[in-house]
């Protein structure tokens, strides 16, 4: 076989290595791309990688190996067995070289005698390389990444069963590579399926809650912050609230503010809002958790009082007019309410015709001087 290299190094020039972006390497920004997407430096060692380099060394009978990929300045070994060093600089990399002929391998039976490579610093157990072989290592879009590499500190060949078994590795590392970003990508999408479920959910919870308060502030009062007429009709329909009332004997209480409408002719609106808030707070601060306040009308309030007999019923009431009689509130006459009470029983009547026994007991106390509470004849 003749010599390739029989001149010496002093006598021919030694050509230089493009650096990146150099017109000499063409494609070297989409090659460069190539190699970024594969992220291929975010994580340290890889077994399945390894064992590529490993197969290397058994398979050319070879004591050093490497997985190359040629980056920007420097050539990184992802994986390698014999090589002393994890990166070198490109300028001085023979795999800078074996990839730009993405097809063919690159085979140096003696380094020291290619003037190429006469600053090359690549060690195995602290011998000079001298012998090397390298395969490109393909991208999806046919880009070079880098090489697999064979090497040795004593010049030789590969037998052509080695080189072709070295072309077959370098296949494979391929299509680890490719499944390597094919599990990144599922993982990727993985991740942002459960964080647009997540978004998802955290938007469909924030919807529910603005639907909830939407619909609360509809049934509340925004003056007194109790229940609204409408809210009564709603609870007339609800079941659970219809039998809470069937549950037992209940009663109804209308509470009315006195001289309601001599409170706005004399101070005006605002003081009028000033005591419809003031009666709304005694009411609210005297029932129970499950009982039910709603502000009937203008100055109309209505109680209901679940499985609560007339005495338990006019002593609410009371407490409701005493609080009121004890505000000190610039109206005069002072602020009073006054209240009916009326039992019912879901053996007996709707609690339409309670209502309208509570109201006439009302009616009464107001007959009778206001500031009173009066109940309802049995019928």
């Amino acid at each position: 076989m003749p010599d390739a290299f029989s001149d010496s190094p002093s006598s021919m020039p030694a050509p230089r290595s493009p650096a990146p972006g150099d017109p000499a390497l063409a494609g070297e920004a989409a090659r460069q791309a190539a190699l970024d997407a594969y992220r291929l430096f975010d994580t340290g060692p890889e077994p399945a990688l390894d064992d590529i380099v490993r197969l290397v060394t058994r398979v050319c009978d070879v004591p050093g190996a490497v997985l190359s990929l040629i980056d920007r300045d420097l050539q990184r070994f992802k994986a390698r067995i014999g090589i002393d060093c994890d990166s070198t600089p490109r300028r001085v990399s023979i795999c800078d070289h074996t990839i730009r002929t993405p097809e063919t391998p690159l085979v140096i039976p003696d380094v020291a005698r290619d003037p190429r490579f006469a600053d090359l610093t690549l060690r195995i157990g602290g011998e000079p390389v001298r012998f090397y072989a390298g395969v490109p290592v393909l991208g999806r879009e046919g880009h070079a990444l880098g090489a697999l590499c064979a090497m040795d500190v004593r010049p030789r060949e590969l037998a052509d069963e080695q080189l072709d078994s070295l072309r077959i590795l370098a296949r494979q590392t391929r299509h680890l590579l490719e499944l390597r970003c094919f599990a990144r990508d599922q993982r990727r999408l993985a991740e942002e399926r459960a964080s647009t479920l997540r978004k998802a959910e955290a938007s469909r919870q924030y919807l529910q809650e603005e639907m909830a308060q939407i619909l609360q502030s509809a049934r509340m009062d925004p003056l007194t912050g109790l229940l609204n007429r409408a809210a009564l009709q709603q609870l007339r329909s609800d079941p659970d609230a219809l039998r809470r009332l069937d549950a037992g004997p209940y009663c109804l209480v209308v509470l009315d503010i006195d001289h309601f409408k001599r409170i706005n002719d004399t101070h005006g609106h605002r003081e009028g809002d000033r005591a419809l808030r003031a009666v709304g707070e005694a009411v609210e601060a005297s029932i129970r958790h499950d009982d039910v306040a709603v502000r009937f009308g203008g100055e109309e309030f209505l109680l209901v009082l679940p499985e609560t007999g007339v005495e338990a019923a006019v002593e609410v009431a009371e407490r409701i007019r005493a609080a009121v009689a004890g505000l000190e509130l610039p109206f005069s006459p002072a602020l009073t309410v006054s209240a009916g009470v009326a039992a019912g029983d879901p053996a007996l009547g709707q609690p339409e015709a309670v209502f309208e026994r509570a109201d006439r007991a009302l009616y009464r106390a107001k007959e009778g001087g206001r500031d009173r509470v009066v109940v309802a004849d049995a019928d």
